[in-house]
């Protein structure tokens, strides 16, 4: 399964840079984030971190902007986003789309700071004001992920069945065991 993690990764990456060349407006589709947080609602904290870690690095190197700063808004994007998941319950398909939204804000504002803080321009597309630059990147990331996050889960959907008949085995148990019963 590690394999089909890194395949998509890998496609999201270069799916990110290539299509921004064919039409600027691209950019602003965060196609990487959408795997990050794809992941990071599946409850596994360290692979978030690690495919945000990957990503933003991979990304930025492809890109040729400043080296790490979407390294590092990916990866505090994808540590906040699992520590968030371990604490509510984002299960629901709905529920994806706000969380993407706010993911892609989040990742962009710091992003964005990143530049500043530092005196660099980031790259042309995204050299609008912050405000602009923010909302194409939550409308663009969110319709896009909306699309590969139905994607992933027809083709992830197989592990997901497996982790949550494992999770629902113990209710299962007691179900056919007739423990929660009282017998007179």
């Amino acid at each position: 399964m590690k394999w089909k993690i890194a395949v998509c990764l890998a496609l999201a990456v270069i799916l990110q840079t290539s299509l921004t060349t064919a039409w600027r407006p691209f950019a602003y589709a965060d196609l990487p984030l959408v795997i990050v947080v794809y992941f990071a609602l599946q409850r596994d904290a360290v692979l978030a971190v690690v495919l945000g870690t990957v990503a933003g690095l991979s990304t930025d190197a492809l890109s040729g902007g400043l080296l790490g700063a979407r390294g590092f808004s990916m990866t505090l994007t994808a540590y906040l986003l699992a520590a968030l998941v371990t604490r509510v319950m984002l299960d629901n398909p709905l529920l994806r789309i706000p969380v993407l939204a706010g993911a892609a804000g989040f990742n962009t504002l710091i992003y964005l700071l990143m530049h500043q803080l530092l005196g660099q321009t980031p790259g042309s597309p995204l050299a609008g004001s912050i405000a602009e630059t923010i909302a194409f990147g939550v409308i663009w990331t969110t319709v896009a992920g909306t699309a590969v996050a139905f994607i992933l889960d027809l083709f992830f959907s197989e592990s997901t069945r497996v982790r949550q008949r494992r999770a629902f085995a113990f209710r299962r148990r007691i179900a056919r065991r007739g423990l929660g019963r009282r017998k007179y």
